[in-house]
């Protein structure tokens, strides 16, 4: 029996399918977003974004909020930095076995990536190592920071941060007020480390690393090598010393 009218065939009813290349609507990666001031991220978030702005010279993250650092002005921060690196850097160099760094970030847990002014540790059977990309991984026996528009960072949560995750000693020079802060770990609390009678400060952790307060904050330098030499020179540094060469082996 004929039919009436013009029925569309099944190809006419249904468009054609277009071929997909796999991946082609994927489009371009989505950009990685800039680090900023006051966010809250976790530590592997935070080295991602850190990593991407090469441009970056310092960032850090206290306690799960990233911190930024402000211009450094020469007398407030760096020539007092150039010091400190200086009397730490010749103790490493004395003492093989350890290890002093500058502005080196730091893991420290899942909260917190400090990027310390100075930091001294043991390399053999200390407490922090370096990961693969070569960040410091765990804590320093040894941290000091040059606190001057950061202090109320460095001494309030940055110092619990240390505290909390087991840094032995904690140094903040606190550069405006001219004062010097030297806690020591003492059954999970940050106490300040008492000067002997002539009003050297002597590391707990490092023998042999004395320092005199009112020597470094008059800029002072050749007082402050005096008195590291005078520590370098005692016995307690070296069977110090002895012990790590010979953990070393």
């Amino acid at each position: 029996m004929a039919t009436t009218g013009t029925r569309k065939s099944s190809a006419a009813r249904t468009p054609a399918r277009k071929h997909r290349v796999p991946g082609a609507l994927a489009g371009p990666p989505a950009a990685i977003p800039p680090l900023e001031n006051g966010a809250r991220l976790t530590a592997t978030e935070f080295l991602r974004r850190f990593e991407a702005m090469p441009e970056l010279k310092k960032a850090e993250l206290i306690n799960g909020i990233v911190y930024m650092a402000s211009p450094v002005r020469s007398n407030h921060h760096g020539e007092p930095d150039s010091l400190l690196q200086t009397w730490l850097g010749n103790y490493s160099i004395s003492t093989p076995g350890t290890r002093a760094s500058t502005n080196a970030t730091t893991q420290l847990g899942p909260d917190d990536v400090p990027q310390p002014d100075a930091c001294l540790r043991i390399l053999h059977e200390g407490q922090a190592t370096l990961d693969v990309k070569g960040y410091i991984t765990g804590p320093p026996e040894f941290v000091a920071e040059i606190a001057a528009s950061s202090k109320s960072i460095d001494a309030g949560a940055k110092r619990d941060s240390y505290r909390r995750y087991g840094v032995l000693e904690y140094l903040v020079w606190r550069t405006e007020e001219a004062a010097l802060d030297w806690w020591v770990l003492e059954d999970d609390d940050y106490l300040p480390l008492p000067a002997d009678k002539r009003g050297i400060l002597r590391s707990r952790a490092f023998p042999g690393l004395w320092l005199k307060p009112e020597a470094l904050l008059a800029l002072d330098g050749p007082a402050v090598m005096k008195t590291l030499q005078a520590g370098l020179a005692s016995k307690a540094h070296q069977k110090f010393a002895a012990t790590l060469v010979g953990n070393s082996g």
